[in-house]
């Protein structure tokens, strides 16, 4: 069975140091632990342009030193898009699809 998990990275309110270093021990963890994608829950932001927290996700899940633990990513924006790769890498994700889907508070990441 492949797993999924959920981090909620802006539980607590974090700054967006605090959300990247939670997900990066949660990416890492989760890829120890076998789990095969993780759905990052960043929110969206109040300005409607996308908050801090999530444009860090993006530019820190491109970054060299997750080149060993991420696979891929896609943000709820581009589910629709991506939704068949990425549940062919994860089957399990189908069951979240009704929460992922035009999404822009989360972001899927599939571990390698």
């Amino acid at each position: 069975m492949q797993k999924v998990m959920e981090v909620n990275l802006e539980a607590e309110m974090p700054t967006v140091e605090v959300a990247i270093q939670r997900m990066k021990n949660a990416l890492t963890t989760y890829k120890r632990q076998g789990c095969k994608a993780v759905i990052l829950i960043h929110g969206y932001g109040s300005t409607g342009v996308g908050g801090s927290i999530k444009n860090a996700v993006k530019k820190s899940l491109a970054d060299r030193s997750l080149r060993g633990i991420v696979r891929t990513s896609a943000s709820g924006e581009q589910w629709l898009d991506r939704k068949r790769e990425m549940i062919s890498m994860c089957k399990a994700l189908e069951n979240y699809d009704f929460r992922i889907a035009s999404n822009a508070g989360v972001t899927v990441v599939i571990l390698k």
